[in-house]
């Protein structure tokens, strides 16, 4: 049984409590979960030992190499030294070489597994999770997360403990590197789009909230790298205490939107711990919108490299408008990053992401990447050389409401789709991912919740009302079928 624990966070400011169940999810992505508790419960040293040894096991399973390597890198979280050690140490177990990043980012990570010649690579960070948590993020020889296949294969040899270590004189080795700061800016700097003559003869002043984590190591690197001499640091400083809830959400900007303002700044930027999803806000402390950072790097990438474009289900319209208004065709794929890098490739996109801040650019690597994201969207900015409020009014507005229904587990939710299907037979549906219904530039998507009876729908329109009463309308007629 799980146990329930209170954890004090504590500032000179505040202090509050948070109540913490102990938990461990397992996916084809990974395993994530909270420190502590009983093994299978939490994400206990046994845990980290036992998944780290499936990914191991997997890796020699489907390479021909006689010997393997792989690449390991970690947010600054409290826990990340633990868990490193500990899978560090277990993949040199399997007779397995590992380069260790140490404090570094997720899209460093990938871009350093094939630069390094690696089978792979392990990022060991919780994303926007708070500080109790923590994971193992699973990367293939190309530097992307692992295929859901691949995921279903290491699971199954996790639940078997089929792993086979080896020799004393067969160990892998383990080497440390921390040359990956450099040259993922580097590889920035070299990008054809990133004009660091603009960005520097602009002279920006930019606020930066890295929440305590790796970005405030490698955000205010790259700025300075990009020419960008005035920068305001906020919680920079990789100690792993998260002064607030780290997802780059409006609610938790308070203080960076306040920095802004006071300090007279152009724009000020957000990351999570692990520096894949990036979030802005205006010089007049307004939100840019995390929605709306791919948009306005989109605009940027296809007014100069015209082509396709990619997006989750669940993220806003006005990417696929500034798509088309460039007369190029946009796709929407199944929620999840993995599914927006498959669709990506199949449509040769020039630009992809999610609507959560998360932008991959193909030009640089497959993943989300907030360090190309800030090289691209300041060299919009510099060229267009407007504020970065102008920029945001220029794009068509839409409004997100994100709302869900708990079910009873005796609902068929598939059968309850199903229903909505017929319903809604005469408007466009896309059945890619759950069931999206169109209203002309209106939209609604459900999604049933693969561990609970829930449906999720989110809906989008051009105002908060309207974005809710469309919401509202599709969730009666589901409890009128429920009824």
């Amino acid at each position: 049984m799980c146990h329930r624990i209170i954890e004090d966070d504590s500032t000179s400011e505040k202090s509050f409590q948070t109540l913490v169940i102990m938990t461990l999810i397992k996916s084809i992505s990974g395993i994530r979960g909270t420190i502590g508790g009983s093994p299978g419960c939490g994400l206990t040293p046994v845990d980290a030992v036992k998944f780290a040894s499936a990914y191991g096991t997997w890796l020699k399973l489907k390479s021909t190499s006689e010997k393997l390597k792989v690449v390991i890198g970690r947010d600054a979280r409290i826990s990340g030294k633990m868990i490193s050690d500990l899978v560090c140490s277990t993949l040199c177990g399997l007779g397995i070489d590992v380069i260790d990043l140490g404090l570094s980012t997720t899209p460093t990570v990938e871009i350093a597994v094939p630069l390094e010649k690696a089978n792979g690579g392990i990022i060991l960070t919780a994303s926007h999770n708070p500080k109790q948590w923590n994971a193992l993020k699973l990367l293939n020889e190309k530097g992307e997360f692992i295929s859901g296949t691949d995921g279903e294969k290491l699971l199954e040899i996790a639940e078997k403990e089929d792993f086979l270590f080896v020799e004393v004189d067969d160990l892998g080795t383990y080497t440390q590197n921390d040359s990956y700061l450099q040259k993922h800016i580097d590889s920035i700097l070299a990008l054809p789009l990133v004009n660091k003559q603009a960005i520097q003869d602009a002279n920006f002043k930019v606020v930066v909230d890295a929440v305590n984590s790796t970005g405030g190591i490698f955000i205010p690197a790259l700025l300075k790298a990009l020419g960008v001499k005035d920068i305001v640091e906020l919680y920079c400083e990789p100690t792993g205490h998260f002064p607030h809830n780290p997802e780059p959400l409006p609610e938790h900007l308070v203080e960076l939107s306040d920095a802004v303002v006071s300090n007279k700044a152009v724009l000020g930027i957000s990351i999570d711990p692990d520096v894949d999803r990036l979030a802005l806000v205006c010089e007049d402390g307004s939100m840019f919108g995390e929605e709306y950072t791919l948009v306005a790097v989109g605009d940027y990438v296809l007014s100069k490299t015209p082509g396709n474009t990619v997006s989750n289900m669940s993220s806003t319209r006005a990417l696929r408008d500034v798509t088309e208004k460039y007369g190029q065709n946009y796709s929407a794929s199944a929620v999840g990053e993995v599914n927006v890098v498959v669709k990506m490739k199949e449509t040769n996109a020039v630009i992809g992401g999610e609507g959560n801040g998360g932008i991959i650019y193909p030009e640089s690597h497959y993943g989300r990447d907030a360090l190309v994201g800030i090289a691209l969207f300041l060299s919009h900015l510099a060229e267009k050389k407007c504020t970065v409020r102008a920029l945001r009014d220029s794009y068509p507005k839409y409004i997100i409401s994100k709302n869900k229904i708990e079910l009873t587990p005796s609902i068929d939710v598939d059968r309850l789709l199903e229903k909505m299907i017929l319903e809604y037979k005469n408007q466009e549906i896309d059945t890619t991912d759950g069931v999206k219904i169109y209203f002309d530039k209106e939209w609604v998507h459900l999604r049933k919740s693969n561990t609970e009876p829930i449906i999720r729908i989110y809906s989008e329109s051009q105002n908060k009302e309207k974005a809710e009463e469309l919401a509202h309308s599709v969730i009666n007629k589901i409890q009128t079928f429920i009824n």
